[in-house]
């Protein structure tokens, strides 16, 4: 059985790490409207405890997960992640 790798979204929150496709930042325009357009279809996950929104997270099942944690430092993780 393979081992799945977490990947730490903040917050005690993770994702699987094999799943994820992007990890964005959400101050533009077309992330903002892929937040809106997943919270209608009901695909979004909001990791963000109440907190502002830092990163957008995009899977491959077309799931979009809010996380307070810069896309720069999860980006970080998933390396540290990947070379483990």
């Amino acid at each position: 059985m393979q081992k799945q790798r977490l990947l730490n979204v903040g917050f005690g929150n993770f994702v699987v790490a094999e799943r994820v496709v992007s990890i964005v930042n959400p101050a533009s325009a077309p992330m903002r409207r892929l937040r809106e357009e997943a919270r209608d279809q009901g695909r979004l996950v909001d990791a963000t405890q109440g907190r502002k929104t830092r990163s957008i997270i995009v899977t491959d099942s077309n799931h979009v997960i809010l996380s307070a944690i810069q896309a720069e430092t999860i980006g970080q993780r998933f390396i540290q992640e990947e070379n483990s």
